[in-house]
């Protein structure tokens, strides 16, 4: 069992994908706005027919976190997406930029309040306990604190299944942008770490991380702003708020979770390799990696990193069917 369990990672790892990846989306969608574009680029794939959207849920549960969610899905055609919002203990950081305020008072959204969303936990269940199994991919770019919550869950009424064992059935690949590779304090780890210990340590299939390192190179959103025939857009609207405020955006801003959306629907090999091992977490959230672990591995760049980040700007400029 251990060879096979072995086998369907590394396998897992180097697939090509031909069929819409069955996504689901878990942000923290706030504090920084790289999850903007990540959205975007979620969108932009899903209109070309590579993905299938299966929920945006968010980690956080600030004010108003599901009606941005909302804005984005509405904006992009996809109003109807399950969300997602913790309902129990949670992060509530968000946006200082206030980018937030604005796309809500400015574009459509069905879901105005966190109210009107659905308990991420219970909706992981039951859109798990209705996939094929081992079809699911989970892209994670915000804190661990649903799918750890997800692991710890029992039966209920869409899954005799304990969460774990859901998990193990539907979810193919889980990739994530956190950690800092080999070794350091990332900020979606570090904030909740008692679930990404849970996460790292019990999740039981293959994970890929994109680490702060990758996305560090990157910066994007220039090009968005500085093209005059985009209007009335928020994705526009947030990073043209949102540069300008930080001498660090200058040249753009930096791609983490673009990076790990690129991969969990494109794949990594175009411009990656993988290192092997494990990760683990300490209790102040400082992440280490154990190179003789199984069943994980890291993002390593094989390209420059200019050519993903060519491709993250075209992106973000995708513009939804009028």
């Amino acid at each position: 069992m251990l060879l096979l369990a072995a086998c369907f990672a590394v396998s897992t790892f180097a697939q090509k994908q031909h069929a819409p990846v069955r996504l689901i989306f878990d942000s923290d969608m706030g504090p920084d706005y790289d999850d903007v574009g990540a959205i975007t680029i979620m969108h932009a794939l899903a209109d070309k027919g590579e993905v299938k959207i299966l929920a945006t849920m968010a980690s956080t549960k600030y004010d108003g976190v599901a009606a941005v969610l909302n804005v984005f899905n509405t904006y992009f055609k996809r109003a109807g997406i399950p969300t997602g919002v913790p309902k129990g203990e949670a992060l509530t950081l968000r946006d200082w930029q206030h980018w937030t305020d604005t796309v809500q008072a400015k574009y459509p959204h069905q879901l105005k309040t966190n109210d009107d969303a659905q308990d991420a936990v219970k909706l992981y269940r039951k859109i798990l306990a209705a996939q094929p199994d081992h079809s699911v991919t989970v892209v994670t770019i915000g804190f661990l604190t649903n799918l750890s919550n997800l692991l710890n869950t029992g039966a209920d009424e869409y899954s005799p299944l304990s969460g774990a064992d859901l998990v193990k059935k539907k979810v193919k690949l889980l990739v994530c942008m956190g950690g800092k590779f080999p070794s350091g304090y990332e900020f979606n780890v570090m904030k909740d770490a008692k679930a990404s210990q849970n996460v790292y340590k019990n999740w039981p299939g293959p994970v890929i991380f994109s680490g702060f390192e990758i996305g560090e190179k990157i910066k994007v959103g220039l090009p968005l702003i500085h093209n005059v025939a985009i209007h009335n857009d928020p994705v526009k609207d947030v990073f043209r708020i949102s540069i300008p405020l930080a001498k660090e955006d200058s040249a753009g801003r930096m791609s983490w979770d673009e990076t790990a959306v690129l991969v969990a629907i494109k794949g990594y090999s175009q411009w990656y390799t993988l290192h092997k091992g494990r990760i683990t977490v300490a209790d102040d959230g400082k992440n280490d990696w154990d190179n003789s672990g199984s069943g994980q591995a890291y993002l390593v760049e094989k390209v420059d990193h200019k050519v993903v980040q060519d491709l993250i700007n075209k992106l973000i400029m995708h513009q939804p069917a009028r």
